[in-house]
């Protein structure tokens, strides 16, 4: 399903392919080859999708980028089923697993791996060739890359990236207080963009789910 958003259309590059049940929104980019598969959700909530050539986003990923984040996926990348990609930039030929995540503001560089349910924090720089092994997390610019039980150190450099102010654009609540009541008040009003969306006619913004090679028309 291709959906205009504040006016804006996806464009799919006639020789991508998006599976039917794929749901594009809004000011979003699809290279030449690409294949966006069942279930995934590309969407530019107030900034702009790019997805480069030869790239494949599987089963169940979404990407999203915001106003301050735009999400930039460059050539050759592979982003596995149910991987959660929001504000970030992706260099070419970086492997994302099954369930990883990459937050606002972060980068990945080229030929780097995130390995399923890794995850790479806010404002994180993951550099040329790491790998984030499976469930680690990667916090800071340059990552440290630390296994999910050693809580402290995470928190400590995960505090000076500033998660509330680049995700919500709220400051860092004190002790005992909680950010849920702010951040969905803003995110309702936000969402409340979308009641004006249209689906787009597939063959408007080039091909999606076109049949291939060896398939009857």
């Amino acid at each position: 399903m291709l959906i205009e958003h504040r006016g804006r259309r996806p464009h799919v590059h006639p020789a991508a392919y998006v599976a039917p049940n794929a749901v594009l929104s809004g000011d979003v980019r699809v290279g030449e080859n690409s294949r966006i598969l069942y279930g995934a959700v590309l969407t530019s909530e107030g900034g702009p999708v790019e997805i480069g050539p030869d790239t494949i986003v599987m089963e169940g990923a979404v990407v999203r980028g915001t106003r301050r984040h735009p999400a930039t996926i460059g050539d050759r990348v592979l982003v596995g089923p149910r991987a959660y990609l929001t504000g970030c930039t992706i260099a070419p030929e970086v492997f994302l697993a099954t369930g990883s995540v990459v937050f606002n503001g972060a980068v990945v560089e080229t030929h780097s791996e995130v390995r399923i349910y890794g995850v790479v924090h806010v404002n994180t720089r993951v550099p040329e060739g790491s790998t984030v092994p499976i469930g680690w997390v990667a916090v800071g610019d340059p990552a440290e890359i630390l296994p999910p039980d050693d809580h402290d150190r995470i928190w400590a450099i995960q505090r000076e990236l500033d998660f509330p102010g680049t995700v919500f654009g709220l400051e860092r609540p004190a002790p005992g207080d909680s950010l849920t009541a702010e951040v969905a008040t803003r995110y309702t009003r936000a969402l409340a963009r979308h009641l004006d969306d249209v689906v787009v006619d597939p063959e408007s913004s080039g091909a999606a789910g076109r049949p291939g090679p060896g398939r009857d028309p």
